[in-house]
């Protein structure tokens, strides 16, 4: 009974955040950005999320040239769509609001190729190719024990290795992109303009100036401050209250 209850509730939750969804984009049609705003936050709150929720999130925040909730809200839909060509071009028109310029440094050499090459799958997507080509080893197993000549035994040996190697190179892409990503914390600075100080206290020297809509990584973090870097490898403390973590 109580799995009926629970079944229900979530059906009745869909279908309400799908009113709910609908009435955000007929505000946004008529030019309610605000209201639409509103709408869209109703549905994130009561805990339903999806890209779709977040790229016209950041779209009405675009359309009312508030620069950091709009990049903040391309980004996440981003996280969940990583491939969406309009996410992605959207995104970049909400950046160039931004005051600050940064250039990011381009990685290069072997550390490149390595993350060009594991980024090309979500880790979990490289998880299910591993279980594929452990399936198929296994029916090359089958084919080189049950073959009854040279040759097909040759033929599936060769089969295995080759499908044991692409095994263990997708599981050590898995696991790099889990551990990159684990580690990667991206925020977004929603202060109009903050200091970014030399150490994690206020009387410190301040380093450098940010402004809102700016994309910093978080590396570490020490009371009410946390030191972030930029994508010009730059480094800094910021008081917490001013960035808005994307995960």
């Amino acid at each position: 009974m109580k799995k009926l209850f629970y079944i229900l509730v979530l059906f009745t939750q869909i279908f309400w955040a799908q009113d709910a969804f609908e009435k955000g984009n007929a505000l946004y049609q008529k030019g309610q950005y605000k209201e639409a705003i509103s709408t869209y936050e109703t549905i994130l709150k009561s805990g339903q999320e999806s890209a779709e929720i977040y790229f016209n999130l950041g779209n009405c925040y675009y359309k009312l040239n508030q620069v950091a909730p709009a990049v903040y809200n391309f980004e996440k839909a981003l996280l969940l769509k990583p491939s969406d060509s309009e996410i992605q071009n959207n995104l970049a028109f909400a950046k160039k609001m931004a005051i600050d310029e940064i250039q990011e440094t381009p990685i290069v050499g072997f550390s490149k190729i390595i993350q060009d090459f594991t980024s090309s799958f979500h880790y979990d997507t490289w998880g299910w190719i591993a279980i594929v080509l452990a399936g198929l080893f296994l029916l090359s197993f089958l084919g080189y024990y049950f073959s009854h000549t040279t040759t097909l035994k040759r033929v599936f040996f060769l089969g295995m290795v080759v499908l044991l190697l692409m095994i263990l190179i997708s599981v050590f892409a898995g696991f790099f992109e889990q551990t990159r990503s684990q580690n990667d914390k991206p925020a977004i600075v929603f202060a109009e303009v903050t200091a970014v100080k030399s150490e994690p206290n206020k009387a410190s020297q301040n380093a450098f100036t940010l402004h809102a809509g700016t994309k910093v990584y978080i590396l570490e973090t020490i009371s009410n401050y946390h030191k972030i870097q930029l994508a010009d490898l730059k480094e800094g403390w910021i008081e917490k209250s001013v960035v808005k973590e994307i995960k």
